[in-house]
């Protein structure tokens, strides 16, 4: 197993921070890791804001599901799907363009995630660690103030990075499914429900599967969060759905 395979599988999640500083060389490089991802058409359909005003970073431990460690991170990234520069471009050169729809926004979205996953690879081969929080894509309303997203940018992935404390070091990556579960051959097989709990069960550590699913499901699937962002994404998609429905 080479370096580079061996830091894709080590790397984990870190919610804990040191005070140390990322050295702004070390930012230049993992920023430029993002934008050497691989892209679409080499549209890089995504803008990346480096968030470094703490009152923003507060706000956005509130808007983000109460999660202190963002406002802590020396290094947050926000990683947009964007639409919107390609289209004024072909507006102000007289293309006469659609408005972007559903597509043109999942296309955008595959950029900026693309770019995010570079930006954690490189951290990481520095020993930065980092997270992505999901819960920028709820309470739309707010962080579309909080942030001034114009329309068609889409807040696609908050990363936040940095050193991990020792105990975030030492703590164990959780068990990811069995590859022979995930990987299949031509075609998505007919998976019965044995299928998916072989699947799933790697995740339990040890507690009874069914009680685990249970417990799973309320604390992520039913969960007011999950429900908040369903109602959130709706909210960003309006302008790309209505063209759609023109």
């Amino acid at each position: 197993m080479n370096e580079v395979i061996k830091q894709l599988i080590d790397r984990k999640s870190v919610r804990s921070f040191t005070d140390q500083v990322i050295d702004e060389a070390i930012v230049e490089d993992i920023l430029m890791a993002a934008i050497h991802a691989p892209t679409a058409g080499n549209q890089q359909l995504y803008s990346i804001i480096r968030i470094k005003d703490q009152a923003i970073k507060e706000a956005l431990v509130e808007t983000c599901d109460h999660q202190p460690f963002i406002a802590k991170a020396p290094l947050v990234l926000l990683f947009c799907a964007d639409c919107l520069k390609w289209y004024r471009a072909y507006e102000a050169e007289g293309c006469k363009p659609r408005r972007p729809g559903v597509g043109d926004l999942m296309i955008a979205v595959d950029d900026a995630l693309i770019a995010a996953q570079n930006a954690v690879t490189a951290a990481w081969s520095y020993g930065i660690g980092s997270c992505y929080i999901g819960d920028i894509m709820e309470n739309a309303e707010r962080q579309k103030e909080i942030l001034k997203l114009p329309e068609y940018v889409f807040p696609a992935a908050l990363v936040v990075f940095g050193y991990p404390t020792l105990h975030q070091q030492k703590r164990i990556k959780p068990a990811r499914s069995p590859i022979e579960t995930i990987v299949f051959d031509n075609y998505y097989p007919d998976l019965s429900d044995e299928d998916i709990k072989n699947t799933l069960s790697c995740k339990t550590n040890g507690q009874d599967y069914h009680q685990w699913i249970q417990a799973f499901y309320k604390r992520k699937y039913d969960s007011d969060f999950s429900k908040e962002m369903t109602r959130s994404v709706s909210i960003f998609l309006d302008d790309y759905v209505n063209e759609c429905n023109d």
